[in-house]
């Protein structure tokens, strides 16, 4: 692991012990809620994000609509990233995934439909634009695969995660949240494996869909586009963990 990846990981840590504001913790919290959740269509700003991890409020205009359910999602990921900060260290497993999926999408509308799966793999089938994704019934399988695959590698790459996440929303293996555990399964198996994790921001969002798209045949747009990631986080980690 090198060096700053490690004091990355010690300080989300020890600052999310401590209830530390503004710090390294606070501030991937909030930026990744924030864009995670808007790549999805959420449509709380960023102010609202902030606002809701401080206090627990929301501060409207007066004029502004705030969805229930964007609010949900907002607080859902706060306790996701946790989850996956406290276990960072240990090797991905099916149980492991399904909790975040659960932690994801509790209590939002959706979630209370009778063909609604929470933490559990999909009852019924879904697309990713006009994609076909796995059919419910081939999900176990295509799951333990891809888990069984990546689990037996020696040497964790970027490229391997990056075509684990290909895969894994290939699959699509739950009914909804594929997208927001996905990412934060990446940035999980970064500081696992000693690679600097990255967030994908809302800009990078045809980017990054452009890249999932083209894995098959073209792996630059998708790596292009997670290292400029990687790099403006880098920045900002380097500024609150290191005092650069």
């Amino acid at each position: 692991m090198d060096t700053l990846t490690q004091q990355l990981a010690e300080a989300l840590l020890r600052e999310k012990k401590y209830k530390r504001k503004n710090g390294i913790y606070y501030y991937t919290q909030i930026y990744m809620a924030y864009n995670s959740n808007r790549i999805e269509g959420s449509r709380l700003s960023e102010e609202h994000t902030r606002t809701l991890f401080e206090t627990h409020t929301l501060l409207p205009n007066g004029k502004e609509v705030i969805y229930s359910d964007d609010v949900i999602e907002a607080n859902n990921h706060f306790r996701a990233f946790d989850y996956m900060l406290m276990a960072y260290k240990e090797p991905l497993t099916e149980d492991f995934m399904k909790k975040l999926q659960a932690l994801i999408v509790e209590n939002t509308a959706e979630s209370h439909e009778d063909y609604f799966n929470v933490g559990e793999y999909k009852k019924l089938g879904n697309v990713i634009g006009f994609k076909e994704t796995v059919e419910p019934e081939d999900v176990p399988a295509a799951m333990l695969q891809l888990i069984n695959g990546y689990s037996k590698k020696s040497n964790i790459t970027l490229d391997d995660i990056l075509a684990f996440h290909v895969r894994f929303e290939s699959i699509h293996p739950f009914q909804n949240g594929n997208g927001r555990v996905g990412r934060l399964l990446m940035y999980k198996e970064c500081l696992r494996t000693g690679i600097f994790p990255f967030v994908i921001t809302d800009d990078l969002k045809p980017f990054y869909i452009r890249g999932l798209n083209e894995y098959g045949h073209e792996k630059g747009y998708l790596t292009d586009t997670c290292l400029l990631a990687q790099d403006r986080y880098k920045l900002i980690c380097k500024r609150l963990v290191q005092g650069e």
